[in-house]
């Protein structure tokens, strides 16, 4: 993955995403009975595949020497393993509910780690999440993985102080990075898409429907 920055112009957007109601729905369906248990990254996932359909430029590919846009959401998600990096691919996620993407994506991430992955659900991403909120990071950004156009990486949900209405509080925070191929899109339209993702998850009963 690190040879693939050089031929690739990157530019980053980063946003603060505010996490407390995703948080909490998210240990309220935690607590129902013969339910997939759901994760942060699930969220996520959801929230980018249903902003990909808003932005389709943003769900696109450099190759050759033009740009294709893609009308299915395929999200490849990032796993790390003892050797490096790999990144098995969720097909149809915009087809996808909350739950199914949370089976699916664990089922992907148990037979990446198990090296029990069939060939072809290693290729045709057309985006990729990078999480490595597990591992108490408070930001990064990631590398594309060509020909996608962007990936996102997700850091830790960190309690912060943060400043209300009602005053200082303390609030869940996560900070997201979008990294951009600038031959696929500009700035206005990487930023309107993390704004997106970012509306989705401060608002998630949105991400059940």
């Amino acid at each position: 993955m690190p040879l693939a920055k050089a031929p690739v112009p990157h530019f980053y957007v980063t946003s603060e995403i505010a996490m407390d109601r995703a948080w909490e729905l998210r240990e309220e369906l935690n607590l129902l009975e013969g339910q997939p248990k759901i994760s942060v990254n699930d969220l996520v996932v959801r929230a980018c595949a249903l902003a990909l359909l808003r932005h389709p430029g943003v769900n696109a590919a450099f190759q050759g020497e033009s740009i294709r846009v893609f009308h299915r959401v395929h999200v490849g998600i990032a796993v790390a393993l003892d050797e490096g990096l790999i990144t098995p691919v969720l097909r149809d996620c915009h087809a996808k509910s909350l739950a199914q993407i949370a089976v699916e994506s664990r089922d992907l991430a148990e037979r990446a780690r198990a090296r029990k992955l069939r060939a072809q659900e290693l290729s045709g991403a057309t985006f990729s999440v990078s999480n490595l909120g597990m591992y108490d990071v408070a930001d990064f950004s990631a590398i594309i993985n060509p020909p996608e156009g962007a990936i996102l990486a997700v850091a830790s949900v960190r309690r912060v102080p943060v400043v209300t209405d009602a005053g200082l509080g303390v609030g869940r925070r996560m900070a997201a990075t979008l990294s951009c191929d600038h031959r696929v899109m500009d700035g206005a339209m990487g930023a309107r898409f993390l704004q997106d993702v970012k509306r989705l998850l401060e608002e998630p009963l949105r991400l059940l429907v």
